[in-house]
């Protein structure tokens, strides 16, 4: 889900098998409560995009309709978590001022990595960078980003570990909701940026990471 400058939302209804792209107009939203992951009742008509080849709801009226499953298991994650004293403020670390060799989980292919490879030769090109390859998204992507995290406990000399990955759906984003990549990132040794999404995502990564960044 997405807000235009203009008030404009836009977000996609999906089922088990289906999706349909949808907008409501500022003028009908007007605030209504919506956000990823939500189940919803919404009211609309059919149209087709031209431009886009495509068609979409253009839709009038939407309310919640309870929490969404997925929603629900991050609530419940994240309370677990916090009741573990796993986001605690005076666990978390500082990062160090001056790294020497900086971590990075994500994939080798996306364009995480070369923003972040880009930001560091500008700002920091003393740093070297250790890349732990690993898939962001899918069904091995969880077991991945742990593996990687603690690849970089066992390198030597590793000042600090940028976990990070582009925006995305909820779903997308959902390895960094798992707990073994909570529980990867609350054991390192590092400390431990995560960079994952864009400045509106959060994920559980977020609340055990020393340090949380919007991408790059």
């Amino acid at each position: 889900l997405t807000r235009s400058q203009r008030g404009h939302v836009y977000f996609t209804l999906k089922d088990e098998s289906y999706a349909m792209r949808c907008v409501m107009f500022q003028r009908q939203y007007r605030g209504t409560p919506l956000d990823n992951g939500a189940q919803v009742m919404a009211h609309g008509s059919v149209q087709f995009c031209a431009e886009r080849g495509a068609l979409q709801i253009v839709v009038d009226f939407v309310q919640p309709a309870g929490i969404g499953a997925q929603q629900a298991e991050f609530e419940r994650l994240k309370e677990k978590l916090a009741a573990e004293g796993l986001f605690d403020e005076a666990r978390k670390r500082p990062l160090p001022a001056f790294p020497s060799r900086v971590g990075v989980v994500t994939s080798p292919t996306g364009a995480v990595f070369h923003d972040i490879c880009h930001v560091l030769d500008r700002r920091w090109p003393l740093a070297e960078i250790v890349l732990a390859p690993t898939p962001v998204q899918g069904n091995d992507a969880a077991a991945g980003i742990t593996a990687a995290v603690r690849q970089l406990n066992d390198e030597p000399g590793i000042d600090v570990i940028i976990v990070a990955r582009g925006g995305g759906s909820m779903e997308e984003l959902w390895p960094f909701n798992e707990e073994i990549v909570a529980r990867a990132i609350f054991a390192s040794a590092v400390p431990v940026v995560s960079a994952v999404g864009h400045e509106t995502d959060y994920t559980i990564a977020d609340f055990v990471a020393d340090k949380r960044a919007p991408t790059p």
